[in-house]
């Protein structure tokens, strides 16, 4: 195993890659004990590390039962139908996501610019994403690829400022359709250490928009989007192809309300609003996790 790399949980992040060497230096420093869950390529799930012999010196020493303080980490390391997977994590600078998420809304706002904040901001944060066994993720997308699309968007902004009658309801099918476009440009243009992942969002137009139309009726129930946005979010990783691993959302409805209702709060008193958009930016993409397929 001296070319694995390995992998393994710190409170609620994951850590890695690292090689055997690093990975028993941090066993030496008391870093990565017993009770340490770890994982490297080969593995179905994550172990912890004094269940794999030979990986702790003095031998496969037992460790303590789980118990209901370590729930939470096993959280990360499993989704909402008890499938494991490795998470994903993302490292942000607040200042950074701030600069680029006010450069973002302006540009729509300002409508022309739109296609080049937008594609500048999916680059920077893709860059940002860490995917264990595909280092050093890129986004290779253009501005023009699909300009109009963005400029469309942009615009459809705007639709309340007018006084089309019913001109919010009418466009939802449209808006759909676009954010489907987006999502098909994002996914084939991921690319890891220069090479491209070719990756496809197989996705029917059809059920997006189905499912954009079902989110934006559930806003009636007050808080019944948030179990519709979790199960919309499951729907599209479970429909993106050209990955060996099965891509899955961990969280639940219940998380994802809580957690918006913090960041709207944050956002109404203005000054915590940084804070809180990294936050749920890390929640978000920490409960994305790859898995072994099933057949």
């Amino acid at each position: 195993m001296p070319n694995r790399q390995w992998f393994f949980a710190s409170g609620n992040t994951q850590q890695g890659p690292y090689s055997e060497d690093q990975l028993r230096d941090f066993i030496a420093r008391g870093a990565v004990r017993a009770d340490t869950r770890v994982w490297t390529e080969g593995m179905s799930d994550w172990q912890r590390a004094g269940d794999i012999p030979g990986l702790l010196s003095g031998g496969s020493a037992a460790p303590p039962p789980v118990t209901q303080a370590s729930a939470r980490e096993s959280a990360v390391l499993a989704s909402g139908n008890g499938s494991a997977g490795v998470p994903l994590s993302v490292d942000l600078n607040i200042w950074a996501l701030l600069g680029r998420t006010l450069i973002f809304v302006i540009g729509f706002l300002l409508v022309i610019p739109a296609p080049w904040v937008a594609t500048s901001f999916y680059g920077w944060f893709i860059s940002q994403v860490r995917v264990p066994q595909r280092p050093n993720l890129s986004f290779t997308g253009q501005p023009m690829d699909i300009w109009w699309v963005f400029v469309l968007l942009a615009l459809c902004a705007y639709s309340g400022l007018t006084d089309i009658p019913y001109i919010g309801i009418i466009l939802i099918p449209v808006q759909a359709w676009l954010s489907w476009m987006t999502i098909k440009w994002v996914v084939a243009n991921i690319s890891a250490n220069g090479q491209p992942l070719r990756l496809s969002f197989r996705g029917e137009a059809l059920h997006y928009v189905g499912w954009f139309v079902l989110l934006n009726l559930s806003f009636i129930t007050i808080i019944g989007w948030a179990w519709v946005t979790t199960a919309m979010t499951r729907w599209m990783f479970r429909n993106i192809d050209g990955t060996r691993r099965e891509i899955i959302f961990n969280a639940s409805g219940l998380e994802v309300l809580w957690r918006t209702v913090v960041v709207a709060i944050g956002c109404i008193l203005i000054i915590p609003i940084p804070w809180v958009l990294r936050w749920i930016a890390r929640w978000y993409v920490s409960q994305v996790a790859l898995a072994p397929r099933t057949a």
